[in-house]
């Protein structure tokens, strides 16, 4: 039953491998074999893939199964159009095109299945590129609110740089009145005379200057703060909502690219591992001499062909006897005096109804 399966797998005659020996049949059901367990490779691998893209198992399994069904039915055309030939050139000329499009498979399918291999490796990878992609990331958010942030902060430090500067005029006038009154500055008066009076008042008048101004500078650095908070807030929000797009960077591209960066020696030798499944068939069928399913088939095609021309030749002769047949029978009624005068006298009436319907009609113009 399995060999039967295979076999039918090769894409071979069922009715002329019936009749070949059983080593013919075994031949055959090898190369079905191939066939099939490439198809069930390609199933495995786009599944695979697909399942990075749709993240959905059944969905996956089920492009997954309508790609092995293409790939078995190239697998199984490529093989069972490839005829031997008396001339190995010519085999090989013939079965250019099919290694090529075997290659083109092969390189395919393996590709999945490498990502699968090494993704430990590639997780790897991916893991630095996030990484990567997240500082960036933060730096370029932090960028856009810098400017606002900056501003903010300058402001903050002009209301306190205007306030120091109060309350230094305010201590340093301060100063001044007491000095008066000991009488170590100033005049050098012991006591509070008019200057005393004039400077305290000064000193009062600059110290109610600073209590207004503390208290319009505080309210506003502290809107400032509160401000500045609402930035960084938005910033810590806006890094937040961007992340969920880095961490969903492991895609069936991001994967690629990531394998891509890995050595590539040992990806390139199962590439070669499949593309020597893929192409073992045609290679076997290549390389083995004709066999007795060879001859029969040949005959086949010979013994057709034949018929097909003789077919042709037959009717090419019918069609040119016929020809000479008509051409003498025309002849022939050609050289009848009855029908020669029959034929006269009737292109006689036709003559004369054209000539009397040309006379009426020129008789109508006048």
């Amino acid at each position: 039953m399995l060999k039967h399966f295979f076999i039918v797998c090769s894409g071979v005659d069922k009715k002329i491998i019936e009749g070949c020996s059983n080593g013919e049949q075994n031949k055959y059901a090898g190369i079905g074999a191939t066939v099939f367990f490439t198809a069930v490779m390609a199933f495995i691998a786009s599944s695979y893939a697909l399942y990075t893209v749709f993240d959905n198992l059944y969905a996956a399994m089920f492009f997954g199964f309508v790609w092995g069904l293409l790939i078995f039915n190239l697998d199984r055309f490529i093989v069972s159009t490839i005829r031997k030939r008396d001339s190995f050139s010519n085999e090989f000329i013939q079965a250019t095109p099919r290694i090529a499009l075997a290659i083109i498979i092969a390189i395919v399918i393996s590709k999945p299945l490498e990502i699968k291999i090494f993704e430990k490796e590639i997780n790897t990878v991916l893991l630095k590129e996030k990484n990567a992609m997240a500082l960036n990331n933060k730096k370029e958010v932090a960028n856009y609110f810098k400017s606002d942030l900056e501003k903010n902060k300058a402001k903050i430090e002009s209301l306190k740089s205007e306030m120091a500067k109060k309350e230094k005029e305010v201590n340093t006038l301060y100063t001044t009145y007491i000095t008066e009154a000991e009488g170590t500055a100033g005049t050098k008066k012991l006591g509070k005379g008019p200057v005393f009076k004039e400077k305290i008042a000064k000193h009062d008048l600059a110290k109610s200057e600073l209590d207004t101004l503390r208290k319009t500078n505080l309210a506003k650095i502290a809107e400032a703060e509160k401000l500045s908070k609402k930035l960084e807030a938005d910033l810590d929000k806006k890094v937040t909502e961007t992340q969920p797009i880095i961490d969903g960077f492991d895609g069936l591209m991001a994967r690629i690219n990531a394998l891509n960066k890995l050595p590539w020696l040992p990806s390139f030798f199962i590439m070669l591992l499949f593309l020597a499944i893929e192409t073992s068939p045609i290679i076997a069928k290549l390389l083995s001499p004709k066999g007795e399913y060879d001859f029969k088939l040949e005959d086949l095609e010979t013994a057709l062909k034949a018929t097909i021309n003789q077919d042709k030749y037959q009717r090419e002769l019918l069609v040119k006897t016929s020809a000479q047949m008509h051409d003498k029978v025309y002849e022939d009624i050609a050289s009848d005096k009855e029908l020669f005068n029959l034929q006269r006298s009737k292109a006689k009436e036709l003559l004369e109804l054209q000539a009397n319907n040309f006379v009426e009609k020129q008789k109508r113009t006048f």
